[in-house]
């Protein structure tokens, strides 16, 4: 089919918002999305088959070995529709499917009119792919149901077209199937695209608007903004400013993504595509920000989305003291390519500078800690993961509590910890191991619907704090791999938690200290201790290993002391002689104690603060 030539030479100023259609592919992980969009590149002819690679829309070499999507791509592809023959433009974003990227995904929302909705025909609807069409429903976004994977074997596109069908309200014909690994079905799905999806509204004569929903740092360029134009236009040289912040800027380049970047003359209503002005700054490009014209500003912010709301909180910390200021600088970059990092200055006596981060997910804060060791050439020590506690004190004074060492001492009135509404969706033959997992990370049953005869949605509130360590792991065992979970937060619940508290030779080591519920302190302390006493190196002198909440010491190892062989020079006489000698010893041990230090090495750190899970490498690696 002809396509549009695109990246030969710049665009004519504005396209027509009618030849235009905007959308994003939304799915569970590894339904797909890439493989789909790989397709869509290779049949509008934008990549030539010789440059064409397998997840071609994934930049990063992290995506690339791990095999997911962590941050979404847009690209404009040419069509020419079957339907009416007319040369048509479609701004597609390929999003992430893990649930700690649901911020990306909701970005990319806010920039679309439609979204295909893509469901593995092997494994069916998942629980992300749920969440993720509640969210394109709440955007009131035309969803188009598609099946991928019919070339598989395993494939039963009629069973899961009828639960697609009642789910969404349509008929189960209405379900397109395609294949993206073979193409199959692809074309049409294009068609559909054209088709169903609406063409963006806007004013043309009105001052521009453009909302912000991506940002990259090029150290040659500086910041390259992404873009989605709802009102006006934007050009060459024009002035621009921030809304939320007022700065102004000169743009040096404005373009599109087919599927490099493409210079062009300017963008009008409905393009998606950059600009570029040259700052350095990184702070001035704020995503969900809004981008009018200097000269003729807008009055009103576009609604863009609500910030990000970290669930677990870690402390990053560099190895060598001197690189804290190259960390800063690190996390400065990738806040701007990554909307949902939080962070703050933090100091701990063990560990020294560093900084207390925010992470939407467990797989979130390990792909940031990965990104600035390979981007920034760091090397970092991780602190345990927490999740945001209320503290009411003695004094009625409520504190918020991100990190252990924050959590008062004395008197507590109540705790309140982050609840979470978990979805988990699963084949009904694992409902009693799922329900007794949830049992025991403290979970109150909502409700259970079947979506089919032999696949079971269970509902569950739980702790944030029971499911951000492990309960993902202990679920896909539990039931052979095929379980999927999603979250959301719904608010908070006081609970019975203490802090637990880690001594060495009395001396707390604010690093492992840990708020824990009551029931689970004993297990928590009696882990720590026994993991320290095997990492931490012998001493001359006996050093005891506490854990205790608050003055209460509720386990406890000791690392026995390095002993000279006084009593090799002894071969006879009394045995007052032996003791005499032991004694001396003793006394000396004692002195020793007294001013000695117990040095606890970087490599028991990071061994003790793991969360025990074995990163993909390292896993392929022992294979």
């Amino acid at each position: 089919m002809p396509a549009i030539e695109l990246s030969k030479a710049p665009q004519p100023s504005f396209t027509d918002p009618a030849q235009i259609r905007n959308f994003c592919i939304i799915a569970h992980i590894d339904h797909g999305k890439s493989t789909l969009a790989d397709r869509m590149l290779q049949i509008t002819e934008v990549v030539d088959s010789r440059n064409m690679r397998a997840q071609y829309l994934d930049r990063m070499d992290i995506e690339r070995e791990r095999g997911i999507t962590i941050k979404s791509q847009a690209v404009r592809l040419p069509w020419r529709s079957a339907y009416d023959n007319q040369e048509y433009i479609l701004n597609m974003i390929d999003t992430p499917g893990h649930v700690d990227f649901t911020y990306e995904v909701s970005r990319s929302l806010a920039a679309c009119e439609g979204a295909v909705l893509l469901v593995d025909c092997a494994q069916g609807i998942e629980a992300q792919t749920l969440a993720n069409l509640y969210l394109a429903m709440e955007n009131n976004l035309t969803i188009i149901p598609v099946l991928n994977k019919i070339d598989l074997p395993a494939a039963q596109p009629e069973k899961f077209a009828e639960e697609l069908a009642k789910l969404i309200g349509c008929q189960p014909e209405d379900c397109l199937r395609v294949s993206g690994k073979t193409g199959m079905g692809v074309e049409v799905l294009l068609n559909e695209i054209v088709k169903q999806i609406p063409h963006p509204v806007g004013d043309p004569a009105a001052p521009a608007r453009a909302l912000i929903f991506d940002s990259v740092y090029d150290s040659y360029r500086g910041v390259v903004t992404y873009v989605r134009v709802v009102d006006g236009h934007l050009s060459t040289r024009d002035q621009i400013q921030m809304m939320s912040t007022g700065v102004r800027h000169e743009m040096l380049e404005v373009g599109v993504i087919s599927p490099e970047p493409v210079p062009s003359k300017g963008l009008g209503v409905g393009e998606v595509g950059y600009l570029i002005t040259g700052v350095k700054d990184v702070r001035q490009s704020r995503v969900g920000d809004t981008v009018t014209n200097y000269h003729r500003p807008a009055t009103q912010q576009l609604s863009g989305y609500k910030d990000p709301r970290p669930m677990v909180y870690s402390g990053l910390f560099p190895l060598e003291g001197s690189d804290y200021p190259l960390l800063r600088e690190a996390l400065d970059k990738l806040q701007l390519n990554d909307a949902a990092l939080v962070y703050e200055p933090e100091s701990s006596a063990a560990l020294g500078f560093g900084f207390r981060c925010g992470f939407l997910g467990l797989l979130h804060m390990e792909i940031v800690r990965e990104r600035l060791e390979r981007e920034a050439g760091l090397s970092l020590i991780s602190t345990a993961p927490s999740v945001v506690y209320s503290v009411t004190d003695g004094d009625g004074k409520e504190l918020v509590v991100t990190n252990p060492s924050e959590f008062p001492e004395g008197k507590i009135m109540e705790v309140k910890e982050p609840i979470v509404r978990a979805t988990i969706l699963a084949p009904s033959e694992f409902i009693g191991t799922i329900m007794e997992l949830c049992q025991q990370r403290r979970g109150t049953l909502l409700g259970m619907d079947y979506l089919s005869e032999d696949r079971v949605e269970i509902r569950y509130t739980l702790p944030l704090a029971e499911i951000v360590f492990d309960f993902f792991d202990q679920l896909k065992s539990r039931t052979r791999g095929y379980a999927s979970l999603d979250y959301e937060p719904i608010g908070e619940e006081a609970g019975d938690l203490v802090k637990v508290d880690i001594l060495l030779q009395s001396e707390k080591v604010d690093a492992f200290s840990a708020i824990v519920h009551r029931d689970k302190a004993y297990a928590y302390g009696m882990s720590m201790t026994v993991k320290l006493r095997e990492l931490i190196p012998r001493q001359q002198f006996e050093v005891p290993i506490q854990a205790a909440i608050g003055g209460k010491i509720i386990a406890r190892e000791t690392i026995r002391a390095i002993r000279k062989d006084v009593l090799a020079k002894c071969y006879g006489g009394d045995i007052s002689r032996k003791r005499k000698l032991l004694e001396k010893q003793k006394e000396g041990k004692k002195r020793m104690k007294m001013v000695g230090r117990v040095e606890v090495p970087q490599e028991a750190f990071i061994a003790a603060l793991s969360t025990g899970e074995e990163s993909s490498d390292e896993k392929d690696k022992k294979k």
